[in-house]
Order: structure tokens, then sequence, then C-alpha cells
């Protein structure tokens, strides 16, 4: 069982190691002062501490997830009745020594370990337990708007001009002004499919519920495969992911709509050697003040490395901080931060950085969720289970989401 001495020992353990991390750093720092490089030692020494710290909040993280978690009832550890009865008598010498029934079992020409003299009376027991592979990806859901809708397609209404206002003396007439333009917004839904398939024997005589793990494993993919197109989607039988769209240096007051805004690193495919936090501090503030109460950075694993390195210029002090907090993520320049695996890997002009309000800029519509088909008949012997599930999803502001460009411009 969980409790809070385990989670209060990985935060501390998680607080001594970026202590540590920036002290590494600082040293390396100073040797590019000094002598203009770095000591290869110590880069490979922090790449190990990347891995290390960010292992270290993912474990965090899981700790306090279970701990949230309702605890399990009815469970017990005695011997009981479906325990073998040379279990029960093994539970009973161990509790008070009594070994009359062990005796009974002790015969001296049988062995468990040759299947010939006696192995095949002792069954293994198989664990009910499925280990099972994790995979990374973006958790667009937490961070975005979701809503349910009842038909094929979702229409909103956008409002991005207002009406012009002018000052008037006392005797003036008055003219006409321009009253804004109203726009629509459309965003379609998009079917995702799977038929994983099994046999009714399987079905039937298995010691796990087959049919339930099977759609699981639909469902965990079909999580994923979202995630992937609400990042980097292109909107043909897909959704339409933000990092899909053509992206400008221009401000909210000059830049056209349907376009976003970015800020470039200073160097292709790299942060800028100099000062490289100051595209960070400038994407930041692109973003206008009313939107920065849900603002968020998103970024890969890769990504975060490089930054948990960055000090601000006139203070020294780091811009990244790490979780410790229950329920608290890791926070850059004040502004949480979310992991997205589905960012573009870095690259020369790739977005693989982006920071916004996305419960203002990106909008995620559920036409239903996943709908099994169970048919025993067209692949007989085997039953197929038909999943679908109809979702979509697109930006709706494009004030609200800002890029970071890896590029020298």
């Amino acid at each position: 069982m969980i409790d809070m001495s385990e989670v209060r020992s990985a935060t501390d353990t998680l607080a001594r190691a970026f202590e540590e991390y920036k002290s590494v750093n600082d040293q390396r720092l100073s040797d590019i002062e000094r002598r203009g490089a770095a000591d290869v030692l110590h880069d490979e020494q922090l790449g190990r501490m990347d891995k290390s710290i960010g292992a270290l909040q993912d474990d965090i993280t899981s700790l306090k997830t279970s701990l949230r978690r309702p605890a399990k009832s009815g469970l017990s550890f005695a011997a009981g009745e479906g325990d073998s009865a040379h279990k029960k008598a093994f539970l009973k010498y161990v509790a008070k020594g009594y070994d009359a029934d062990l005796n009974a079992f002790q015969t001296k020409q049988l062995e468990v370990i040759n299947d010939s003299e006696g192995g095949y009376m002792i069954p293994d027991e198989l664990s009910s337990r499925i280990v099972t592979r994790q995979y990374d990806t973006t958790p667009m859901r937490q961070i975005s708007t979701v809503m349910t809708i009842s038909t094929e397609a979702v229409e909103m209404l956008r409002d991005t001009n207002e009406p012009v206002a002018q000052w008037i003396s006392e005797l003036a007439a008055p003219s006409d002004t321009n009253e804004g333009t109203l726009g629509r917004i459309r965003i379609p839904v998009h079917e995702l499919y799977a038929q994983p398939k099994a046999t009714q024997k399987l079905l039937d005589d298995a010691f796990i519920n087959v049919e339930e793990w099977l759609i699981n494993k639909v469902a965990a993919k079909f999580s994923r495969a979202e995630n992937s197109a609400f990042v980097t989607g292109d909107g043909i039988g897909m959704p339409r992911g933000f990092t899909s769209y053509t992206a400008q240096t221009a401000d909210d007051t000059s830049r056209p709509w349907g376009t976003l805004q970015y800020v470039p690193t200073g160097a292709a495919g790299a942060f800028a050697s100099a000062n490289p936090a100051d595209c960070l501090f400038d994407l930041m503030h692109k973003l206008r003040v009313g939107y920065h109460p849900d603002a968020v950075w998103i970024m890969p694993r890769a990504v975060a490395d490089m930054i948990r390195k960055f000090k601000e210029n006139t203070t020294q002090a780091y811009i990244w901080q790490p979780g410790l907090q229950q329920g608290q993520p890791a926070t850059l320049l004040g502004f949480p931060v979310v992991l997205g695996e589905d960012m573009p890997a870095v690259a020369n002009g790739s977005f693989s950085l982006a920071f916004g309000s996305f419960k203002e800029g990106y909008t995620i519509v559920d036409r239903i969720g996943m709908r099994i088909l169970r048919d025993p008949y067209t692949g007989a012997p085997f039953i197929k289970f038909r999943c679908t599930k109809r979702t979509g999803g697109d930006v709706v502001n494009f004030e609200a989401i800002k890029l970071l460009s890896f590029s020298a411009s």
C-alpha cells in the first residue's frame, strides 16, 4: 500500500537531484564562459541526470495517482478456500510450527523439479496480471475544450473583428461606422476504426477476460491516435492538428485569421548558443494576458531536457522548476509544462514547442464514444470485434496558441 511517506521521500529525492543538476550545469556554464566550450564529461553527466530527473518526476506522478485511487477491499492473505491442501499445511506450520499435516506431503522419491517424478502433480500458478507496455502521448483532452455533439459536425460563430468607435464633438454630425463582421467555424467528426478478433474457445476458457483486454487495448490505441492527430493531423479524414497550420512572425493585429504566430529560436534545429532562453520569454509575452490563466507549455521530453539547463540572464535563476508539490506539474517561467511526445521532433524549422491557452484555442468534438459490434458470423471460428469512434478537432482561436520555431528567423 502506498502512503504519503513514499511520496515525500520521492519528492525529496527529486529536489536533491535537481539541486545537483543545477550545480553540474553551473560548472558547465562556467567552463563555457572561461574556455568557450563545455566539458564533454559535464554534458554526458547532465544527459544521464536528465533521464533520472524525468523518471523521478514520472514516479511521483504515478505515486500521487495511486494515492487518489480507492483502496481495494475484501483482500485476505490468510489461507482461504482457494488454497491447496499443501499451502494450508505450510501456512499452519509457519504460523504455529505444527508440521503433522505437512509430513503427509513429504514423499522422498518424488520431485517437483522433475515432471515424471511428481512435477506433473504441481500445477503452475499463472498471475492474472498482464504486463503492459507503456506509450508516450500528448494529453490533449486534459488541456483542450471537449464537446459532445449529436450531428456529423459542429458549427460556431467567429467574432474576430470589432466595430469602429470614435470621438465626436457636441455639434458634429455622427456618421455610420463599421459594425464588425462574423465568421463561421466548422469542425467535422472523423472515424477511427479497429477490428481485433479471437476464437470463441479462447473467450470461453481463458482465465482472464480476453474480450475486456482486447477492448482496453483498442481504447488505448484510439487515444494515442487521437492525440497524435490533434497535434500533427492534416485534417484530411482525421482531426487537424495545431502544428499543421501556416505560421508567421506577424503579431495578432496584422496576421490574417487562420494562421498562427511563431517565434524563432535564433538557430536552425536548435536553441541559440547565446542567451537561449530569450526566445521563451519572447514567446510567452506574445500571448495576450487574457489567455494566461489557462496557459501551458507543450513540448517533447527531448526539448524539456534542453530547457532545464537555461537561466534567466539578469538574475541567473533557473527558469525550469520541477513539480515537488502534490498534484503540481513542473513549471517553466511559472506556467505548467505538459510533456507531449506527439510534438514534431527537433529539426530545422520544426514547431517542437507550443505555448498558449488550449482551452480557448483548440476544441475537440465527439460524436459518440467507442462503439463495439460483436460479429461471430463472418469470420468463424473467430469472433470479430468491430470498434469505431467518431471524433474531430481543430483550432478555433488562432490568437490563443503560439509556436516556437527551431529556426534562425
